[in-house]
């Protein structure tokens, strides 16, 4: 399967309620790297690169998200693999 990577904002109720630490769970068990945030308007932020079906399948995760979290809305903007994150982290 290609590499490849996403930039996602998510919108909803997705801060306060362990979102951030879901994403991180999921990415990790797909084996993707990048990263994901808060953001001032109370959305998450999150880039994740890897496998494009892994990638597809966590955007599918985030979508569930925690059983507190409701998401509205997730927009990605695929982009090109970059290689240049080692693990899934969170960004403060």
């Amino acid at each position: 399967m290609p590499l490849v990577g996403v930039e996602l904002q998510v919108m909803g109720d997705v801060q306060g309620v362990g979102y951030r630490w879901y994403a991180v769970r999921r990415a990790q068990e797909r084996g993707l790297s990048g990263w994901v945030r808060n953001n001032r308007d109370g959305s998450v932020s999150a880039y994740a690169e890897g496998e494009r079906g892994e990638v597809e399948s966590f955007i599918d995760d985030l979508r569930q998200g925690p059983p507190m979290a409701s998401v509205r809305e997730i927009k990605a903007g695929w982009q090109e693999y970059s290689g240049s994150y080692d693990g899934f982290d969170i960004r403060r």
